[in-house]
């Protein structure tokens, strides 16, 4: 009854108003809030932020549809530390060992080191049957170097005395592959990290609505590659038509970062040289907005406030920076 009273006077206010410019800015101000509202189509939740140093902390993202509870872990260095803190936010309102084993449906593993999937590993025994999505590559790197009877048991369905729990799922550069259980679809792409290492990018689909995810990566420049001019061209047409509703893009390093000592990671410069890249494939003013997730930056010194900084001071493509913090939902 207080609600329904309360809109009622809020109409009778409304009818009140005599001018007519007030009136249609009431009324597209309300219409914006609406759309805002009914447009979610993806929550994205950070279960570790970070490229180092804090072994609680580090890069993994839950990708799901809206208030689905089904996600796909984009990497996965961090797990039951990022769960918990995301029920002390209360992001999850159940155990953390229901979120692993049930909401978590699979995992997009970008590349093998161990802060992109040290998670995954050591919470193994608890987890529930799943899927790994990743390139024949990486997928040879945890065949190789992780699920191994000589560092841990095998808890994927290939290799020496297979436990069978998790099935490697390969990923074909371009191709459009189906995430189980969730409704959602990826299609991977190729990145470079520390030429001629690979990791790798993933675009991430509901509906009409997409999120693009990036593994470690350097600059084409950098690097002597084109692989994230590929990965531009590919996303150009998905930014025109306001589909895409998220870049996740690495940060690991201030300015003063040699580039000689950059390792396959990218600093505020370039990935403003980056931008301007894609802005080649869609006009400037098409990523004037863009959310821009920033990820993977290195806890060490001042280094995350002074690549903030640097973001924001030298913004010319005008997107819109977001820090993740870790356990708190975005929903895009």
């Amino acid at each position: 009854m207080k609600l329904r009273s309360c809109f009622y006077d809020i109409f009778v206010s409304f009818i009140k108003i005599e001018s007519i410019n007030m009136k249609k800015i009431i009324l597209l101000t309300l219409t914006l809030l609406c759309s805002k509202v009914y447009s979610q189509t993806f929550e994205v939740v950070p279960l570790g932020v970070y490229g180092g140093d804090h072994e609680d902390n580090l890069s993994s993202y839950l990708i799901g549809k809206y208030k689905a509870n089904a996600y796909l872990a984009l990497d996965a260095g961090t797990i039951n530390a990022g769960i918990r803190k995301a029920i002390t936010f209360k992001t999850f309102e159940v155990p953390a060992g229901r979120v692993l084993r049930d909401y978590i449906k699979g995992y997009f593993i970008s590349h093998g080191h161990l802060d992109h999937l040290a998670g995954m590993i050591i919470n193994s025994p608890s987890d529930a049957a799943k899927n790994i999505y990743a390139t024949a590559a990486m997928i040879d790197v945890l065949k190789a170097h992780y699920f191994i009877n000589d560092t841990w048991a095998n808890f994927a369905n290939e290799g020496d005395l297979p436990i069978r729990k998790y099935q490697y799922k390969r990923l074909k550069i371009g191709e459009i592959d189906t995430v189980t259980n969730t409704g959602m679809t990826i299609q991977a792409f190729d990145l470079s990290h520390v030429n001629p290492m690979k990791s790798s990018a993933v675009l991430v689909t509901i509906g009409d609505s997409s999120i693009v995810y990036l593994g470690d990566t350097g600059a084409d420049r950098v690097e002597k590659v084109t692989n994230l001019e590929n990965l531009w061209q590919s996303i150009a047409p998905i930014i025109k038509s306001r589909r895409l509703k998220a870049l996740m893009i690495e940060v690991s390093f201030p300015n003063a970062q040699s580039e000689k000592l950059l390792f396959g990671h990218l600093t505020p410069l370039l990935l403003n040289e980056e931008l301007g890249k894609l802005a080649t494939f869609t006009g400037r003013d098409m990523l004037q907005g863009l959310n821009v997730i920033v990820t993977h930056m290195k806890p060490v010194s001042d280094n995350v406030d002074t690549i903030k900084r640097q973001l924001l001071e030298n913004n010319s493509y005008k997107v819109n920076f977001i820090f993740p913090e870790q356990g708190k939902r975005m929903v895009f």
